[in-house]
């Protein structure tokens, strides 16, 4: 059985069953970024490997982007919480309006960073909190934030 904490995830003789079944609602949705949540949902829940599902569910989730023409997404570290709250309001309440908010946020934050210099790129994570630990940042009371112009 592959488990995370108290989480119990689909029984190894189901996996494949399983995302076979996810692979029919994914042929439905449309391109961008319906599918690309979509995706990395699947693989969260799923959670066919031993590790790494969480990574694997985002390198999915932004190769369904790139093949739509979308703006890849990016979690910041302080975003972090923001992230996996929104995958557990959908996984435990069957919310999905959480981590789609989450999710349009940080592909609208990811647009924002200019990735074309390593230096003006830090610059820019580092003005916006990217790097501060979820933690440190609820103590500061600060958040992350788009990029000025």
């Amino acid at each position: 059985m592959n488990r995370a904490g108290s989480t119990t995830f689909v029984h190894p003789d189901l996996v494949v069953g399983t995302l076979a079944e996810g692979y029919r609602f994914y042929e439905v949705l449309p391109p961008g970024l319906a599918r690309a949540i979509f995706m990395m949902y699947l693989i969260a829940e799923v959670h066919p490997f031993a590790d790494g599902n969480g990574r694997v569910g985002r390198v999915l989730m932004n190769a369904e982007l790139t093949a739509a023409g979308e703006q890849r997404i990016v979690i910041p570290i302080v975003y972090r919480d923001n992230y996996l709250q929104g995958l557990r309001t959908l996984s435990q309440g069957g919310n999905p309006q959480p981590l789609v908010r989450v999710l349009d946020f940080a592909q609208e934050y990811s647009a924002a960073i200019d990735w074309g210099d390593l230096k003006r790129t830090e610059r820019m994570l580092e003005e916006t909190n990217a790097f501060l630990e979820p933690e440190l940042a609820e103590e500061r009371g600060v958040r992350l934030r788009l990029p000025s112009s």
